[in-house]
Formats: structure tokens, sequence, C-alpha cells
């Protein structure tokens, strides 16, 4: 006869797939009529705006741009030009790689870029593509609770508590954000901006009802040119908050939020005829990604001291560890420029892919910083002095976790001019990723032979032996066709706990 199980099921999502793509795109472009010509190219920087993306039958297909900025020295003048002009990309997986997912979180990011001159009216440009793909599957997931058996079929059970973190939410969100940031009144306006770094924190979420709240910091640092042709920089933190729906979320639940930019718009303000208000529009694609906490009830093994029992067991694998955690490291360096600077006009810095090492339980993350400074020279020629320097950190963690990290400069670079070079300081965070999964087996159906009583005749109606160093009473009771009950009672013992492992123990034979 089949036994009765009492089964669960909850709606999860389980990573389906991850997938790493790289490409190398070029561009030959034209310097437009209205902008001098170049005398030499000064510095060239980068950003990914992803416009789309897709997922059919396991295939992902992206498509975007990379905003590109040149500055240069025009020829024949002073000061700082600057030429921009987009190349467009496209991202194709194969039909295999992500096989029965629904949704898709997508990141892009130029590993490399580079502009030279062909000609004081046209240059070229080489940009190299990383692009990290993780597909989800929505699956559910279920196992058996419990079974029900009626007294006389004399069925023992086994029943383990297993901590479970649920991905339980996936949710997406396009909005808009606009605001201006103000220029010193002591500085003189701004005639064009020339370049801008533009980063994102998420600092709060919460959940309440079927809405997520979400709030952050976007970070904006300005470099521009003055009617006069000086350059000049300024720095915003411009706070924003969001709310997002998830129908059906349990307040509580965790939120990671990854937000990528899809487009920027920063304008000086037309009605400000002293250049001071910078107008900034940022579009934004937000994934919110809900993990809950809970405790689950595994039917993890059966037996019957009165029949022959047959069952099926199937493998889980439960998510038993999740933690998003941030780690700065705060970093002084020097840039070595040989030469003598004047003054320093720009600023930036740059993380690349972060590397996991692992020494027991001991992670070390590692990540290169690129950092970048734009100065005059006493002549005051714009400069550029770049250099890399290791960041790292170390963390605890358990052996057999996963660890996805991502190294960003959150906060604006600080620099010195001194007399090796320029003085940088700045902050390094870690966002880190950790999760580990175990491994169990969930009984999944079980039929009893009624039709025979177990025989029994030959087996001792008493044994007398130690426990094994890593026996349980569970193993003990099953072996000898016994229950846990009986066990305890022979022995005078109240619980588990209380089980003797150099002593000998009485383990009475149950009859059928």
């Amino acid at each position: 006869m089949e036994l009765e199980l009492q089964k669960t099921s909850l709606d999860t999502y389980e990573t389906g797939g991850e997938l790493t793509l790289t490409q190398e795109e070029t561009a030959e472009t034209i310097v437009p009529d209205y902008c001098p010509d170049i005398a030499r190219i000064i510095e060239t920087d980068g950003k990914v705006y992803l416009h789309s993306r897709e997922l059919r039958d396991g295939k992902a297909e992206l498509s975007g741009t990379v905003r590109v900025t040149v500055l240069y020295t025009p020829d024949g003048e002073g000061g700082v030009r600057t030429l921009e002009f987009a190349i467009p990309f496209s991202v194709e997986s194969d039909g295999r790689s992500l096989p029965g997912c629904q949704y898709l979180a997508a990141e892009t990011e130029p590993e490399f870029l580079e502009a030279r001159m062909l000609n004081p009216r046209k240059i070229f440009t080489h940009c190299k593509l990383v692009t990290r793909l993780t597909g989800y599957q929505r699956r559910p997931f279920s196992f058996c609770t419990d079974v029900a058996a009626e007294e006389r079929l004399r069925v023992e059970k086994k029943q383990e508590t297993q901590h479970a973190i649920l991905l339980t939410h996936i949710a997406e969100k396009d909005f808009t954000f606009t605001e201006e940031v103000n220029l010193s009144p002591g500085r003189e306006g701004a005639a064009e901006l020339l370049t801008n770094q533009i980063s994102s924190t998420v600092t709060e979420t919460k959940i309440v009802g079927s809405k997520l709240i979400f709030k952050g910091i976007f970070s904006i640092s300005l470099l521009y040119r003055t009617a006069s042709g000086e350059c000049g920089s300024t720095t915003a933190e411009l706070p924003f908050s969001q709310i997002m729906e998830v129908e059906g979320a349990v307040e509580g639940s965790d939120a990671s939020l990854q937000l990528q930019l899809t487009g920027t718009d920063l304008q000086i303000d037309g009605d400000d005829p002293e250049g001071r208000q910078i107008a900034v529009t940022l579009y934004i694609h937000a994934t919110a990604l809900l993990r809950e906490e809970q405790d689950l009830t595994l039917l993890s093994d059966l037996y019957s001291t009165a029949y022959d029992m047959t069952y099926e067991a199937a493998p889980l694998s439960i998510t038993s560890f999740c933690e998003f955690m941030t780690r700065r490291q705060t970093l002084r360096e020097v840039l070595e420029i040989g030469v003598v600077a004047e003054s320093i006009l720009a600023l930036s810095a740059n993380c690349g892919a972060v590397s996991v090492s692992r020494e027991g339980k001991t992670a070390i993350l590692r990540t290169g910083v690129s950092v970048r400074a734009m100065y005059l020279d006493e002549g005051g020629v714009p400069l550029l002095a770049e250099r890399t320097f290791d960041a790292s950190c170390q963390l605890e963690l358990p052996e057999d976790c996963r660890i996805n990290a991502k190294a960003v400069c959150p906060e604006e670079i600080q620099g010195t001019l001194g007399d090796r070079g320029i003085e940088v300081r700045f902050a390094v965070d870690f966002r880190i990723e950790a999760a580990e999964q175990v491994k169990k087996v969930c009984i999944s159906a079980a039929k009893l032979d009624t039709e025979a009583v177990k025989d029994t005749a030959g087996a001792p109606s008493l044994v007398l032996r130690c426990m094994g160093k890593q026996e349980t009473a569970w193993d003990l009771a099953k072996k000898y066709n016994t229950t846990i009950a009986a066990i305890f009672s022979a022995n005078q013992l109240e619980g588990e706990e209380e089980l003797p492992r150099e002593k000998l123990l009485l383990i009475p034979r149950q009859r059928a």
C-alpha cells in the first residue's frame, strides 16, 4: 500500500545559469565641423548603457551603447575640449546557455578603452567589453514534511528541521531621476561640461505591504570648462528614494538591489546665465532580488517495525547561508608624475574584476584600482597620470560557500600635490554576496507490503552494544527494528543527549 505523504510546495527561483562573454568593438570617428582640430588626446573615458535585454528559449540578447568621451587639447588653442560619440553594441549567448530561465540579470563593463588620433580630424577607438549574465528559473520547491499512517502499521519517521533562505521574488523597474547641481558661488560658472563620473549606493531597503521602498545616493563628479577657458570641477551627493511593486512578498524579507544606468543627460541650465546650475537626469534600471528565511521540516527517513517498506528519496539542494556585506578599504598612494604640477584638474578611480582565493574559512579578495589624475604642469599644459594600485580585504566565511564580489570606489577621490607627485586617498568598497548550499535527502514516496508481516523469528530479543562514533539513536532503532522510545525506556534515558558513547546500551527488539 502507498503511504500518504504530506507535501509542501513553495514558489521560488534558482540560478539557472551564469555566463561571462567578452567582445571587442572598434570605431573611426570624424571630428565635427564645430570642434577645433585635435592636437593631442589627453584622456578617454566610456560609460556603458544597456538599452534592451531579452531572454528567449535559453538565449540572451542584449543591446546598448558605449558613450565615449575624449578630452583633447585643440590645435592652436589653449585649454581642454571634449568630443563625445556613441559606439553601439549587441551581445548574444547561444541557445543552450540559460535553459528554462525566465529572468535575466545583465551587466556590461568596459575592460579596456583606448582612442588614438589618426589625423587632426579623425580618431580610432578600440573597446573591449565584458558582459556577465545570470539567468533565474522559476521553480516550485517541493518536499515532504510528514507521513500519515495508522498506528497498526507501526511506521517510524525521521523529521529534520533545516534553515533555508529562499529566493521568492524578482522585480524590475525603470525610473528617471532628475535633480540640479549648483556650483559654488565663489567659482566661475560653466560654459561647457567636459566629463562626469556617476556612481550609486543603495543605503536602505524596506518592504511595506506589497511595496519595496529603497533609498540611496547618486555620487556625481563633474569637470567643466569656464567661459575664460579655465577648468573647474565639482562633486555632489544626490539622495534618491523609489517604490517598487513586490506583490506577495513577506515583510522582513531581505532585498538586494542592482542599479544600472541606461542613459544620462547632464546639461548647463539654459535659464541660468552664469552657468552655475547643472541639470542632471539619470535613467536607471533597477533589479531587486527578495529572499525569505524559513525553517523547513523535511521527512528524511522511514521504516516500519511490522512490515517491509520500500521508499524513494529525492536529493534537495538548499541555500542555508546567504549574506550580503560591504567591506571598505581605505588606500593612500602616490602618483609619481615626474614634473612639477601647478594644479589638479580631475581625479577618478575605477576598480577591476575581483579575484577570490581561499585558505580554509579565510577568504581573500583582491582587485586592481586604476587611478587617473588630470593636472596642469607649470606651463599650464593639461597632462594625465595613471597607475593601478592593489586593494584587498580578508573575511571569515564557511569553507564551502560561493562568493561573488564587486569592487567600487563609492566616494570622491581626494588628491594633493606633494614633493613626489600627487598623493591620492580613496575608499574601495568590496560588495560581497556569500551563499552556501547544503545537500539533503527527502522521502518522496513510500510503500508498505502489508501482505506479509516481518519475519523476526531469528532475531535476538535483546542486543547489548555500544554506539558507534557516527551513529544516532535513529540509526540503532532502524538497524535493530525497534523504536527510539523503546531504547530510551530500556536504558532509562530522557533524550538523545543522554546517550552514552562508551557504555553498553540495551536495545530491545520490537516484535511484529
